[in-house]
Formats: C-alpha cells, sequence, structure tokens
C-alpha cells in the first residue's frame, strides 16, 4: 500500500508501509489485570463503588470520564508508590509476547490506545515485555499531573491529565479514524475489554472484545459485530489468518462463538 511521506509522518503507524495495524486497549487486554481498577480496589474507594461507576458508563448514566475521574481521586497515594505497588501485582497476558514478536516480525504495528496514564503504562511494558520494545510501540494516552501546590509524589499530589475534551477524556477513535479515512488503507484490529474501549468499539475492521468483560455485553446491546477472545493466543490465530488471506475479517467476527 503506497502511501506519501506527509501521510505517514500524520499518521506513524504507515511510515513502515503495513499490510494491518493492530490498535489495542492496555488495561485488562495486555495485562491480565486493569491497573487504574487495581488502585481503585486496592487503595482508593473500592470495588463496589468502582463496579457501579462501569454499569453507570454501560448504561448511559454518567461519562467515562467523569467515572473516572472519580475512580482516581479517590487513591491518594503518592504516584512513585502506586507504580512500585503496580509493578508487584500486574502481570501480562502470557501469550502477549508471542503476538508481539510475530507483529514485529510480519510488519504488523500495534498501537496501544488507552484510557489510562503513560508513566504507568510505560513503567508496566518495560518491566514485563523490555524497554527496547516499548520504545518502538506507539503508546496515545491520558498522563498525569500534580495538583496545584502538590508534587505528584506526595500523599493527594496527582491528579489524571486528560487526553481530549471528550466525554471519554481519550477518544480513541480519534486516533483510528484518519487511517479509515484513506482511500487505501491496510486491515485494522482492535482489542478490548470495558468501557474505555467504546469510543473505538465501532472504527476498525475486526473488534476483539474480551470474554466475560463489559465491552463484550455493551457489543451485544448495540449489534456491534465483534469476536470474543481469552487471551492473546485467540488473537494471534485470527489475525495471521486474516493476513494471509485464510479468513475475512466478516467472517470472523463471531460474537462469542
Amino acid at each position: 500500500m503506497a502511501t506519501t511521506n506527509g501521510t505517514s509522518s500524520a499518521l506513524p503507524a504507515l511510515q513502515t508501509n503495513p499490510k494491518a495495524i493492530f490498535f489495542t486497549d492496555f488495561d485488562g487486554t495486555i495485562t491480565l489485570q486493569d491497573s487504574n481498577d487495581f488502585m481503585t480496589d486496592n487503595l482508593g474507594f473500592g470495588t463496589a463503588l468502582r463496579k457501579k461507576g462501569n454499569e453507570d458508563v454501560l448504561f448511559d448514566r454518567k461519562s467515562f470520564r467523569d467515572s473516572f475521574q472519580e475512580m482516581l481521586d479517590s487513591v491518594q497515594t503518592p504516584f512513585a508508590e502506586c507504580i512500585k505497588i503496580l509493578l508487584a501485582n500486574i502481570k501480562l497476558d502470557p501469550k502477549f509476547k508471542e503476538f508481539h514478536n510475530w507483529c514485529a516480525a510480519n510488519n504488523v504495528p500495534i498501537v496501544v490506545l488507552s484510557g489510562g496514564m503513560t508513566p504507568v503504562i510505560k513503567a508496566l511494558l518495560a518491566h514485563l515485555v523490555g524497554e527496547k520494545e516499548v520504545e518502538a510501540m506507539q503508546i496515545v494516552s491520558n498522563d498525569v499531573q500534580a495538583r496545584p501546590g502538590k508534587s505528584i509524589n506526595e500523599e493527594g499530589g496527582w491528579t489524571i491529565k486528560y487526553h481530549d475534551d471528550s466525554s471519554f477524556g481519550h477518544d480513541k477513535s480519534l486516533e483510528i479514524k484518519p487511517y479509515a479515512a484513506l482511500a487505501e488503507r491496510p486491515i485494522m484490529f482492535y482489542a478490548g475489554d470495558g468501557v474505555s474501549d467504546l469510543s473505538a468499539a465501532k472504527e476498525t475492521d475486526l473488534l476483539f472484545a474480551k470474554a466475560g468483560r463489559d465491552l463484550v455485553q455493551w457489543c451485544e446491546r448495540q449489534n456491534v459485530p465483534f469476536t470474543v477472545f481469552n487471551d492473546f493466543s485467540d488473537i494471534y490465530k485470527v489475525v495471521q489468518s486474516v493476513i494471509e488471506g485464510k479468513t475475512s475479517v466478516q467472517d470472523a467476527a463471531t460474537g462469542r462463538g
């Protein structure tokens, strides 16, 4: 697929002229646990209030941005300590490394689109996958900032800095739509698990939704085509089959199977 230098620089995932691009959520998708949920459940206001907030988002009673802000505001632990706790507790999907290596060998860029915070994502990926691999991976997410008059590494000193002004805080579709608008473009995949992925769910050729998570329920209610995955070995098989021309994205969208 030919691209101009201007297009490639504006859309980084096109720089290697790939046949496909794999967009993915981070928390609960690449990782087994959601780092923000973990902080909220263990350092913040707890599981019950977090789940109530997620339910409010799923049923359009509250924006993701507002619900997520409430979650993270309940965490008063200094940011550096949060990172240390997450590094000790958050685990990688055991099949992600193999999929990542295959993508690297087959010119399939992985673009991480996260509702979480860049410093957390980079620290966890460097720890779980490798610093060199993280440097080569495009990550688009929110950031962290100090509260007025405070440092992020003191009690109650940090808060999230949202990527954009949308009701999601980070509208992931904004990163995907310029690729989708191209007359000639790569096949586009997206993998996610929860309420932060709703903005991206309709934007790619094939959506992978994690089994047993909120995104599956939302897709079924909204009639959004998807295929379910348990871990990245499921994703690996389907992506490889589509790229090799053995399966179409339409045939792969089997829902819960």
